[in-house]
């Protein structure tokens, strides 16, 4: 049963607000702390999976709704997060986008439901204050059954910034779990299909995931 693995979902509202950053981090700061970290990714990446490898120190695997059916998925992961006492799933894309013209299908939203799995929405803050509250009420309210546990504000400006978003936040009723400062970014080399493979920089690879786990720990 998926219920039996502590679990969690990194999402985001779109690529690029954060999720490989926050994911990729928590998984290597756990792992530092002795916790055994499964990590998982949502789609048919074959890129990010190597970056939580090296994170976790664990296989990285792939949750691929689209490929292998929605009723495999569960299945997968459990067979992935033997032995873990944590696991953690990077979402794709935005929460709710699914292959095209397939609706939830291979969605973050949709493997989070199949999992039963908390989500974590990881929300740049960068360009706004009290209209993160309208941003994060809708994806909350958009599917009931996607369960939304808490935010992490990414790219937040300063002290007086983070105010005012927490401010906007209190009415949503959605625990604001983490902030992180609008930095340099971990430098991370992307391509078009996504980050550059560990195999061909393992040694900046390591570096960028050390960056990653100390931003969010």
């Amino acid at each position: 049963m998926v219920r039996s693995v502590p679990r969690l979902v990194i999402a985001a509202p779109s690529s690029g607000s954060g999720k490989t950053t926050v994911a990729t981090g928590l998984m290597a700061a756990f792992a530092a702390r002795g916790v055994v970290v499964s990590p998982h990714k949502v789609g048919p990446d074959y890129i990010d999976p190597g970056y939580h490898s090296l994170a976790a120190g664990r296989v990285g695997r792939n949750l691929d709704a689209y490929l292998c059916g929605p009723e495999l998925v569960a299945p997968l992961f459990l067979h992935g997060a033997q032995g873990c006492d944590l696991a953690i799933v990077e979402g794709v894309m935005g929460m709710y986008d699914g292959a095209a013209g397939e609706g939830e299908l291979a969605s973050t939203a949709q493997v989070a439901k199949l999992l039963r799995a908390p989500v974590v929405l990881v929300v740049d803050a960068s360009s706004q204050s009290r209209s993160v509250a309208a941003l994060v009420h809708g994806f909350v309210s958009w599917d009931p059954e996607v369960r939304v546990g808490g935010v992490i504000l990414n790219k937040v400006a300063s002290d007086r910034h983070e105010e005012l978003l927490r401010e906007a936040l209190e009415g949503v009723g959605v625990a604001v779990l983490g902030v992180l400062r609008r930095v340099a970014q971990v430098d991370v080399p992307s391509r078009h299909l996504g980050l550059v493979p560990v195999i061909e920089r393992r040694g900046e690879a390591v570096e960028a995931v050390a960056a990653m786990a100390a931003q969010v720990a």
